[in-house]
């Protein structure tokens, strides 16, 4: 795998919302976006819907927006800490664990040992800020198109 083998493409630009219905308002009401997909993630602790232009999973990039489910979820602490905006960048793949696996070779500390359930049935990873520039990154598979 050379580097021109890691990326597809940037998937979406994630944004902690206090107000995920307020948000979706503001983004399609008045900046033009639509509502691809809705959803709850219990396990990650947010309510998420996935903003485009196009169809989800299509190749342009899309806006996720992220609300806390309880102030004890990820995106309420990123909230309470820098107030609402850019949570993460993410970046689509073809092939999850190779690009796992490669970028731990490579020294990137990944924030799971093995990929997570993402929106629509993705696997998804996150590299450690530090190891990225200062950005968190996701790392996304999408589900397949039958999913």
């Amino acid at each position: 795998m050379n580097n021109d083998d890691l990326f597809v493409c940037i998937d979406h630009v994630g944004l902690a919302v206090p107000d995920l219905d307020e948000a979706i308002k503001f983004h399609t009401e008045v900046l033009g976006w639509r509502v691809l997909h809705r959803e709850t993630n219990v396990e990650q602790g947010v309510e998420e819907a996935m903003l485009g232009t196009g169809t989800q999973g299509s190749q342009n990039a899309q806006i996720q927006l992220l609300a806390p489910l309880n102030e004890e979820s990820t995106i309420a602490k990123f909230i309470a800490k820098n107030g609402q905006g850019m949570q993460q960048l993410c970046y689509r793949v073809d092939d999850l664990d190779k690009v796992s696996a490669t970028l731990r070779e490579r020294g990137v500390r990944l924030l799971f040992p093995e990929p997570k359930t993402g929106t629509g049935g993705s696997r998804i990873n996150f590299a450690h800020p530090k190891d990225v520039g200062g950005v968190l990154l996701e790392i996304v598979e999408p589900a397949p198109a039958d999913h």
